[in-house]
């Protein structure tokens, strides 16, 4: 069982699992400068959870095994795991300043929990058992999980049964007495190259023509035919370097996502969750997406915090901290990251029980949440360049600073309060920078879904007939007959 970040590391250097990066298959994805950040935000989901002062958050107690396990592989029971969950969120952003990766994987199980009891209920398959005995499984090991929702998706004015390549959506190849091949791929995975599990799931509401693609199931990463390519991101080489100019260099930018190839990888019968019920794809779609917008309040609230006290240390640092436009961007920064969080709690706090027993969050509030962020992360994020200055843009590289040469001069003329060390104004400014750049604001609006999908949730649950109906009653109009 994977408890301590070195058991984690360890568990990753033998999964010996394909991935590339700029065109190289990498031998050993925990000594590559490119993933380490990644890995090690995702190592703080051990680290905290094994801190006494975090345990409540941290851990949650099985109802499958009766075990204390750590809450990234929990089934939710109650409002109270749901609101622990969005708590927890916000506590390991402000230690890792980045994203720590296990939230998708988390959420794929929790809607899948519910899907599968719902969908055996229908057609006496065996699923939601078969599922009970993987989320115990990984339990048991502690493991990390992708949820693998995403395809590429090809032409998008047709369905996936429609497509000129049929591999643009995953589907089923082929079905045999053991299990299935599937084929396609999973794009924008987060936390790929650094997990042990992926659990493959449907991208949107499919047609009784769709039904190959109406699959879920778990894959190991480093099962036969499975091949990772790392994304690019925003200043990455800056990882490589691991200086002060990559601004967060423990924890990295975002989520470290790849491009995940399924070339005929074989998954037996028990591992398969759904196959070719396609009146079922919409129900969980949708079911995930709540669960992972859910999240954003949270995790995004945690980061706001961190930009929030960087951005009022820049203003200590360079001495504008008490002018009173400086103070009152600091308190609408404040505003837009509480507000985000207050819609978390509010959609775990209207959580309501699945028929399984497990809990989800209100739909429609959770869908406000993700919308709120995808605007909010955008103001925060432009208060802080306002507040910090256009030096986060043009600052010279750490090489400048430590020169023998022309050192002197940076640390002269980029001094602010004099009591302040020139190279911590710079680590701190590299900070607002990484935070507040493309890749971090992008995922802000497309992680969990872009702010159409939101829409689309709006319209399909904000009862707009039960509003007209108390307006009629209001405005005394009587219905027709």
């Amino acid at each position: 069982m994977i408890k301590t970040k070195e058991d984690y590391i360890n568990s990753l250097k033998k999964l010996n699992h394909v991935v590339y990066y700029r065109g190289k298959r990498v031998a050993d994805v925990t000594a590559h400068p490119a993933f380490v950040p990644h890995i090690n935000a995702a190592a703080k989901t051990y680290e905290l959870a094994l801190k006494p002062d975090h345990e409540d958050l941290m851990t949650a107690t099985s109802h499958l095994t009766g075990k204390k396990i750590n809450r990234f592989t929990h089934v939710h029971q109650s409002r109270e795991d749901l609101i622990k969950k969005v708590q927890m969120l916000r506590l390991i952003s402000h230690e890792t300043g980045s994203c720590y990766q296990r939230c998708v994987g988390f959420d794929a199980m929790n809607s899948l929990y519910g899907v599968t009891y719902e969908i055996d209920e229908k057609h006496g398959t065996s699923y939601h058992e078969r599922l009970k005995k993987f989320i115990a499984y990984i339990q048991e090991n502690n493991f990390m999980v992708v949820g693998s929702m995403t395809d590429p998706k090809g032409d998008r004015s047709k369905g996936p049964s429609q497509q000129a390549d049929p591999d643009l959506f995953t589907h089923v190849a082929k079905k045999t007495d053991p299990g299935v091949v599937i084929r396609g791929a999973k794009a924008h995975q987060t936390g790929a190259v650094n997990s042990h599990e992926m659990l493959i799931m449907p991208t949107q509401a499919l047609r009784p023509e769709d039904k190959d693609y109406a699959i879920a199931c778990a894959v190991p990463v480093n099962a036969p035919g499975v091949t990772m390519i790392f994304g690019r991101q925003t200043n990455e080489e800056r990882k490589l370097e691991q200086g002060m100019d990559a601004g967060n260099p423990e924890f990295g930018l975002v989520g470290g996502e790849a491009l995940v190839v399924l070339e005929d990888v074989f998954v037996p019968w028990e591992r398969v969750f759904m196959c070719g019920e396609v009146e079922f794809a919409g129900l969980l779609v949708e079911r995930f997406a709540s669960l992972h917008r859910q999240n954003y309040g949270g995790c995004k609230g945690g980061l706001t915090d961190v930009l929030v006290g960087a951005t009022a240390l820049a203003a200590d640092y360079q001495g504008t901290s008490q002018a009173s436009h400086v103070r009152d961007k600091l308190a609408e920064m404040i505003h837009l990251g509480e507000t985000i969080y207050t819609g978390s709690i509010a959609c775990s706090a209207m959580g309501h029980k699945t028929k399984a027993g497990n809990w989800e969050p209100d739909t429609l509030l959770a869908n406000t949440t993700k919308y709120n962020v995808t605007k909010n992360i955008y103001e925060v994020a432009r208060l802080a360049h306002d507040l910090a200055g256009g030096i986060i843009a043009t600052l010279p590289f750490e090489d400048d600073l430590k020169s023998p040469e022309v050192g002197k001069y940076v640390e002269k003329y980029l001094k602010g309060v004099s009591d302040v060390p020139t190279e911590d104004r710079i680590r701190l400014l590299r900070l607002i920078e990484n935070m507040t750049g493309g890749t971090a604001l992008v995922e802000s609006m497309h992680g969990a879904g872009s702010p159409q999908a939101q829409k689309v949730m709006y319209l399909r649950s904000g009862n707009i007939e039960q509003k007209k109906k108390l307006a009629k009653k209001l405005a005394k109009i009587s219905e027709k007959k």
